[in-house]
């Protein structure tokens, strides 16, 4: 049975759980890459920055990601809802960041680091994604445990005596009578920290991390092919507007950055550098 409070009750305030994983990702995100901007030899100066538009980027992206491949009517509905923390109808109410999609979050850091790469550090992007993906691999685990406190993104339905099912009863009122389900949270999770764990030891233990887009694409295909193979799991998140060959919209959304990992991991071959080359002071 899995029906937790909504976060930590401080008086008239309440510090939401989804909102702390939130902060835990870009907190460990920051100490993740300040460490490997030391192991790199790169002025700290450069952190700050990128710190700021990787926060934009995800923010951003993801609320117009799944706002426009999950729930499009809300431009027409409620347009400003789309982009500051807030409903305008039928009353106006704080709501925070809600319905955040890694597929729009991923396009806009790509679009933002590329700015970051090339007027900011002035470093190949590959760069800095190979460094980004490590960090990004990470705060998706504590994204999808905030997804898990708040009950939300659930899987279909299990066998009772399976080891795997969960009662989740806040989701009663949207998919009817509580049965057991598959935490797909949780699975999720844990592929995002194993992959977490092969990218760091891969970029300490290797020289793949001089061979620019090598680790990025391997990212890109690993943390999308999780994604892939668990939303057969999933309930599906809104109205499911793009469909392909039994495929729901998060599959069909993944395979292009599979393929787009492939194909970099690729090209890295062409796009070495030297270890004493891997600097800005």
């Amino acid at each position: 049975m899995w029906d937790p409070s909504t976060g930590i009750h401080l008086g008239p305030i309440t510090l939401h759980y989804y909102s702390l994983m939130f902060i835990f990702a870009f907190g460990l995100g920051y100490l993740l890459m300040t460490r490997m901007f030391t192991i790199d030899h790169v002025n700290q100066k450069y952190l700050e920055p990128l710190f700021t538009w990787t926060l934009i980027g995800t923010i951003l992206g993801a609320r117009l990601g799944h706002v426009i491949f999950y729930q499009p009517e809300l431009f027409k509905q409620d347009f400003w809802s789309v982009f500051l923390p807030i409903q305008t109808k039928p009353e106006f109410k704080f709501t925070g960041f809600s319905g955040l999609a890694s597929h729009g979050a991923t396009l806009a850091l790509i679009l933002t680091t590329l700015y970051y790469s090339y007027k900011i550090i002035k470093k190949n992007p590959f760069w800095v994604y190979d460094r980004l993906g490590i960090v990004v691999a990470l705060g998706g685990a504590f994204v999808r445990m905030g997804n898990f406190f708040n009950s939300e993104i659930i899987g279909k339905p299990v066998a009772a005596n399976s080891p795997f099912a969960f009662l989740f009863p806040q989701m009663s009122d949207e998919y009817g009578v509580t049965v057991p389900r598959y935490p797909t949270q949780l699975f999720e999770a844990i592929g995002y920290v194993l992959l977490f764990i092969l990218l760091w030891v891969l970029y300490r233990k290797t020289d793949k991390k001089y061979q620019q887009g090598w680790l990025f694409g391997l990212f890109f295909i690993i943390l999308w092919a999780i994604r892939f193979f668990v939303e057969f799991l999933k309930e599906p998140q809104g109205d499911e507007f793009i469909q392909f060959g039994g495929l729901n919209t998060g599959q069909v959304l993944s395979i292009p950055f599979m393929i787009a990992g492939l194909i970099i991991m690729l090209y890295s071959k062409k796009n070495k550098i030297a270890p004493e080359a891997d600097k800005t002071f």
